[in-house]
């Protein structure tokens, strides 16, 4: 049986947004500042050791000021025990969402960057996040990149009370080796989770990542980082420091990450420069020393020759290579390989020649045309699902994530929209159906799966609402008609009353 959705004094609930094992979120508004929150309550108060995580976690977060952290609102407590935070509520997805792509050089970089300033923060105040992953980085609607999650943030002088037991903490796919290995942890270890991100970010895959835990550790443990394509070879150093095995050969924090990440900018082949013109001196008359100035004056001149002869020819060569991208990516574009497999795919071939030439119209159209291939296959999964009733679960292969994924990429898809209100609908219909069969609780977990599709919907809350008024009617006893009561026929009233 699913309850009711909370009620947090303050606050008006509008419905669930995820539940994890220990806790789960809500979408809400603050009343006081009309603002919209969301709000992270733990699933029960028995567990007091997790209720002061929970609280510490709301003590660190709200110590940290940075415009890639999150930030905390509120920390209270429940009528019934259980803890909440309040804390902003960023609406632009995770980076979980755009698993399997390849991002521009650029854009990888910026998030970096923008992740990495706001561990400098947290590493600054003595903390180590410990679970730096795609879907602990939120985005804002400008795009900033926000860390959130510090639900097994440690200090580092206190990050032994999992460790000692060999507890390991954080996401296998994104562990350090130190991490993996139940070692005591410090700035180098998130330095390491980011570094892995940053490699799924170039190349559209996690190659740490097995299919179970074990092989996922040996390969944190054991595996070499893998050369990036040619083109990206300019950021394999970068990588490799980021991912070295040994925390000693990393960066030792993040502030050297960034000042590294700087230069990397600061030394883009691409980047103009603006110098001054050679001038050439005028013919004169022969003086001393002069038919060794015009020697080498003729051996400037072939050296410049030479280098436009190179140039002209890298630049053939480059053009060649954007031209082999295009075909390829068209040819894997018709195939279907739209993201698979790795390295050898639409998006990935068509991201290879922006990297070459950013503003190349045909990759553009590509990438766009990649899109809607995927766009239209999700509406298809989507009103698959919905047919099957496979309306919000499994949360990964539902009606409800498909319409949502197009969402991500296309906001304002008609479609999509309608597809979350159809399945809204529907579970309207469902509740009204487990009214009429007196299921009260069915109809209840109906109404709360359809908030948790479309929290501000009208229909929905209305019958939230109304539940318990339904409820008491629906179980108070039927009084017979006055009519029938007040029957003037004694010997009528008495044969009812035998076998009413």
């Amino acid at each position: 049986m699913t309850e009711q959705l909370i009620e947090i004094p303050g606050y008006q609930v509008h419905g669930r947004l995820g539940k994890g094992g220990m806790a789960e979120v809500y979408l809400a508004t603050q009343q006081s500042l009309h603002r919209k929150v969301a709000i992270k309550v733990l699933l029960s108060s028995d567990d007091e050791a997790y209720s002061q995580r929970f609280i510490k976690e709301g003590h660190i977060v709200a110590s940290l000021h940075h415009p890639s952290i999150i930030t905390i609102y509120d920390i209270d407590q429940l009528a019934d025990g259980r803890y909440y935070l309040a804390m902003e509520f960023v609406a632009g997805g995770d980076l979980a969402q755009h698993k399997g792509e390849v991002f521009e050089v650029q854009r990888a970089l910026r998030i970096v960057r923008q992740v990495a300033s706001g561990l400098a923060v947290v590493h600054d105040k003595g903390l180590v996040h410990r679970d730096i992953k795609p879907a602990n980085i939120l985005f804002r609607g400008d795009g900033t990149a926000v860390i959130t999650d510090f639900g097994v943030a440690k200090e580092v002088e206190l990050d032994t009370d999992l460790t000692q037991f060999g507890i390991a903490v954080g996401s296998p796919s994104y562990s350090s080796p130190e991490q993996a290995q139940c070692q005591a942890l410090d700035a180098r270890s998130d330095i390491y989770s980011l570094g892995v991100i940053l490699l799924e970010m170039l190349t559209g895959s996690n190659p740490y990542r097995a299919d179970n835990y074990p092989q996922t550790v040996m390969n944190h443990l054991q595996m070499d980082l893998p050369a990036l394509p040619a083109q990206l070879q300019g950021y394999q150093w970068l990588l490799e420091r980021m991912l070295a095995k040994d925390p000693d050969e990393r960066f030792a924090d993040c502030q050297v990450l960034l000042a590294s990440l700087d230069e990397l900018t600061d030394a883009d082949p691409d980047s103009t420069r603006i110098a001054p013109a050679l001038n050439l001196p005028k013919a004169a008359a022969a003086k001393p020393g002069a038919a060794k100035r015009s020697l080498w004056l003729w051996l400037l001149l072939a050296a410049l020759l030479l280098s436009g002869v190179a140039a002209g020819g890298f630049y053939a060569y480059q053009q060649k290579q954007i031209a082999d991208y295009l075909a390829l990516g068209e040819q894997r574009l018709q195939e279907g390989k739209l993201l698979e497999p790795a390295q050898d795919n639409a998006d990935y071939l068509f991201r290879q020649v922006l990297s070459l030439d950013a503003d190349n119209a045909q990759a553009q159209d590509g990438l766009a045309r990649v899109l809607q291939v995927r766009i239209s296959g999700y509406l298809q999964l989507a009103e698959q699902r919905l047919l099957d009733e496979q309306l919000l679960l499994p949360e990964d292969d539902s009606a409800t994530f498909y319409f949502r994924q197009v969402l991500a990429w296309e906001p304002n898809n008609a479609q999509a929209l309608d597809g979350l209100k159809r399945v809204a609908q529907r579970f309207i219909e469902l509740s009204e159906n487990a009214y009429k069969r007196r299921e009260f609780a069915l109809a209840l977990e109906a109404i709360q799966q359809g908030l948790e599709v479309e929290p501000a919907n009208e229909a929905l809350l209305q019958r939230l609402d109304a539940h318990e008024r339904r409820v008491r009617v629906a179980q108070t006893p039927r009084r017979r008609p006055a009519t029938e009561q007040g029957s003037a026929n004694p010997i009528k009233r008495l044969w009812n009353n035998i076998f009413d």
